[in-house]
C-alpha cells in the first residue's frame, strides 16, 4: 500500500506559487459627438422673443376673423329663430286644432307666436315681409296665421346685415318654411 501512496504522490506535479497579478483598470475617455444643441442648456432670449412675437400675431389676427364673424352668426340664428318659431306655432295649431298667429314687430324687431314670449331681432339685423297681396312690408307688426290643419299664409321674411341677407320663404299649400 505505500508503494501506491507513493506512486501516486510521484505522479503529482507541484507548482511554484504565483502571485495573483493586480491590474490597475481605469475607464477610458468617451463621448458622444457634439451636437449642436449639446453644448446650450436652454432657450436665448432672443427666440424667447420670437416666439412671444408669433403667438401674439396669430392671437391678433384670430380675434379679428372671428369679431368679423360675429354678425353673419347673429344673423344666422336670428333667421334659424324665425323659421323655428313658424315651424312651433304650425305644430301647435295641429295638435291644440286652433288657430295660431305668428307676430312680426318691424318697429320694435320682435316676434313670436301670439299669447306667447317674443323673442328680439338684434339691433344690427334688418327685417322686411315680402306679402303676395301687400308687396313689402318693412313697418309696423306683420301677422303670419297658422291654420288647423298646417297651412300657413304665404310670404316670404327678409333678414339682412351689411353683409349678407338670407330669406325665409312658407310654402302656402304645404306650410314648409325654407330658409336660403
Amino acid at each position: 500500500m505505500q508503494n501506491l501512496t507513493t506512486s501516486i504522490i510521484s505522479n503529482f506535479k507541484f507548482q511554484k506559487y504565483v502571485q495573483p497579478t493586480t491590474y490597475n483598470l481605469q475607464p477610458i475617455p468617451y463621448s458622444l459627438p457634439p451636437t449642436p444643441y449639446s453644448r446650450r442648456a436652454g432657450f436665448t432670449l432672443l427666440e424667447l422673443i420670437i416666439v412671444m412675437l408669433l403667438i401674439s400675431l396669430i392671437f391678433g389676427l384670430s380675434s379679428v376673423l372671428f369679431t368679423n364673424m360675429l354678425p353673419s352668426v347673429r344673423l344666422n340664428s336670428t333667421a334659424k329663430k324665425i323659421s323655428a318659431t313658424i315651424r312651433h306655432a304650425r305644430s301647435l295649431a295641429k295638435i291644440s286644432g286652433e288657430v295660431k298667429t305668428i307676430v312680426i314687430d318691424l318697429d320694435s324687431k320682435l316676434f313670436g307666436i301670439e299669447d306667447r314670449s317674443h323673442e328680439d331681432i338684434p339691433s344690427e339685423v334688418n327685417i322686411k315681409v315680402i306679402d303676395p297681396l301687400y308687396g313689402e312690408v318693412s313697418k309696423g307688426k306683420y301677422k303670419l296665421n297658422v291654420n288647423t290643419t298646417g297651412g300657413i299664409e304665404g310670404c316670404t321674411i327678409v333678414v339682412w346685415n351689411n353683409k349678407k341677407t338670407v330669406s325665409i320663404e312658407i310654402d302656402p299649400i304645404v306650410g314648409a318654411v325654407v330658409v336660403k
